[in-house]
């Protein structure tokens, strides 16, 4: 068995380059991803051209505008995130609230997909 000691010291010495490496080779050659905020995934963002090339895996749902038809939009967003009728009614009327955040692409798209077929105008960021 190797000596985990003595292996942690050696991953927390790496240069940031040498840790963005060590990222790659974990994804391409083992399939192994580092969870956010990781050790490695920390190292990521200093390295302007590694930090550019990740693709995002949290999406926030913004409701832009409710669109025309605005009592379909309440009951969606009702639908989705559990809020009561004043509390759904006051995030409609607002816009450019979140209406989900931090959820998974397929999520989102459901989500807004969703919004969007009550008349909503929706954005993923």
């Amino acid at each position: 068995m190797a000596d985990l000691k003595k292996l942690a010291e050696e991953i927390v010495g790496l240069t940031l380059l040498e840790a963005q490496e060590l990222k790659t080779i974990l994804k391409d050659e083992y399939g192994i991803e580092p969870a956010a905020g990781g050790a490695v995934m920390m190292a990521g963002p200093a390295d302007a051209g590694g930090a550019a090339a990740e693709e995002q895996t949290e999406f926030n749902v913004i409701l832009v505008s409710a669109g025309a038809s605005k009592i379909n939009v309440i009951k969606e967003v009702r639908g989705i995130t559990g809020l009561g009728l004043k509390e759904a009614k006051e995030l409609v009327e607002a816009g450019g609230k979140a209406v989900k955040e931090g959820v998974d692409k397929a999520e989102a798209e459901d989500i807004k997909a969703k919004l969007e077929a009550a008349g909503a105008e929706v954005e993923l960021k």
